[in-house]
């Protein structure tokens, strides 16, 4: 399929340029900066450099060779890659005296296919960065500028190459969106060409590698990952996909019961609930790292598979609920120190798997799976069930994880969630959880003084999870629910909430 690859240089946007895109009907892909050479496949119509956390004047900045911008294909660079496009092509790039973070307004100053079709010559975009453009290469001209005077966006005389230094992708700018369709329908050229029912007709193609014969193993969870992807397979391989449900004492309230209810008229798919929840619970003891937590639930995971598989099989396909989210956030731009998380689905999986991996919803974003389930005809509650962390409540209570811990974080989030279910503006929360903190607080109960847990409410609206803001639950509600928790759940005796956005936080706690 034809596509935009983006390049990722380390920034915090770089999973909502791809997004965008998409929303466009444009497909599009991430690889890290160091796969510049995947810009050269016929089917890249144009390449997008992302923006990043590093300076182009650092001895150890992410660059990719010179020689990368003589492509004859488009280029578009954002923030940092504008940065980059700059410096290694012989324009002079510097620290500067007033940086610009946050809305800045700016003015278009020459004539511009990236500023065409109804973008007006004054602006608000979004900017992040420390250095700037001082000077652009001989061969390029300024085409807009800040309020502050500093340049904001360059392109080549004659060449594709353009490079804006605000964020187009990020919703606080304006026109963003006009300015990546003229990239990518007035520069690249390119037509519409990703869609939910192309992604079907993709996946058509691509399981017809499933032999008549062959079978497959699914994790199911009760998930809109999992689910999804179940009623994927089941449509295209009718009677030979197995789903394997794992009681691994992670889960938040009745939730076996839930899935046992949701899949129990599901045709297509043969549901086996296993409770390993002792086992799990054995092998977390002591671990208080939250990636290590992932890898151990991951292969605890894989070997109740393999076991299952063994009794049942044979099995020659593991099918997974992985996301491109998962992918993309599990793969470090530059080293470990900056891998967003270890999926379980993608990292912790061991290398001799012993099955041939079928990761069907691996190139969709969360929204995209949605109105995929939607059109396999999954009810609307399971589609548009809340995101649920794969390591499930393992993450949601920071540190070690026991039975006790577990019930407390447990009771806690299933108060929360039963007060806000009744409320009108539910629908408008993509995520809303408990969290058990590390620390224990000072409290009275009675006469009697208290040392208990801490629980942390977080509640957020989001589009596809890459940004997310604090949903503003009313103060009294808040009351009352930290009322009703800390009189029913045994062991707290204080609530907080997280009023904290993403970026710079995550969503999830660990």
């Amino acid at each position: 399929m034809e596509q935009i690859l983006v390049l990722d240089f380390g920034s915090q946007y770089t999973q909502l340029i791809a997004r965008r895109l998409r929303e466009m009907g444009i497909f599009s892909v991430i690889l890290p900066f160091d796969s510049w050479q995947a810009a050269m496949q016929p089917d890249v119509r144009a390449v997008i450099l992302s923006g990043g956390p590093s300076s182009v004047l650092d001895a150890d900045a992410p660059i990719i060779p010179r020689e990368f911008f003589g492509i004859s294909k488009p280029v578009l660079g954002v923030c940092y890659g504008m940065q980059l496009m700059a410096k290694l092509m012989r324009g002079q790039v510097q620290p500067s005296d007033s940086r610009e973070y946050g809305r800045t307004r700016i003015e278009i100053t020459a004539d511009s296919v990236l500023f065409a079709n109804g973008v007006e010559s004054h602006f608000q975009a979004w900017m992040s960065h420390g250095d700037i453009v001082t000077k652009p290469p001989e061969s390029f001209i300024v085409t807009a500028r800040s309020h502050n005077g500093l340049i904001a966006a360059i392109q080549h005389k004659t060449r594709p190459l353009f490079a804006v230094q605000f964020h187009p992708e990020v919703s606080h700018t304006q026109y963003g969106m006009q300015v990546l369709r003229n990239f990518a329908f007035h520069v690249a050229h390119m037509q519409p060409n990703w869609s939910v029912d192309a992604f079907l007709k993709q996946q058509q193609e691509s399981l017809k590698t499933v032999e008549g014969d062959d079978r497959v193993l699914i994790a199911v969870s009760g998930g809109v990952d999992s689910s999804v992807t179940a009623a994927l397979l089941a449509r295209m391989l009718p009677g030979r996909v197995t789903g394997v449900f794992v009681d691994n004492g992670l889960l938040r309230k009745d939730e076996v019961a839930a899935v046992q209810a949701a899949f129990k008229d599901f045709k297509g798919l043969h549901l086996h609930v296993i409770d390993a929840q002792d086992r799990f619970l054995s092998e977390l003891k002591g671990i208080t790292d939250p990636e290590q937590k992932r890898k151990v639930i991951g292969r605890v995971f894989f070997d109740v598979f393999k076991a299952f598989a063994r009794a049942h099989g044979p099995f020659r396909f593991l099918a997974q609920g992985t996301l491109y989210p998962d992918v993309i956030e599990s793969r470090s731009v530059r080293g470990p120190s900056h891998t967003i998380k270890s999926h379980h689905n993608v990292g912790g999986l061991p290398e001799d798997l012993g099955f041939e991996l079928l990761e069907p919803l691996r190139e969709l974003f969360k929204d995209e799976v949605r109105e995929l389930g939607r059109r396999l005809g999954l009810p609307a509650a399971m589609v548009n069930r809340q995101p649920f962390p794969g390591p499930g409540l393992a993450v949601r209570v920071l540190g070690e994880v026991t039975a006790e811990k577990l019930r407390i974080v447990r009771e806690a989030d299933a108060i929360f969630n039963e007060e806000l279910a009744v409320q009108p503006f539910y629908p408008q929360i993509w995520q809303s959880f408990a969290v058990l903190l590390p620390v224990r607080s000072v409290g009275v109960m009675g006469d009697a003084r208290t040392y208990d847990q801490v629980i942390a409410l977080r509640a957020v609206q989001s589009v596809d999870a890459m940004t997310a803001e604090v949903f503003d639950i009313p103060t009294s509600l808040l009351a009352d629910i930290a009322r009703r928790i800390i009189g029913r759940v045994k062991g707290v005796n204080r609530v907080v909430f997280d009023v904290s956005s993403k970026p710079p936080a995550t969503i999830e706690w660990e």
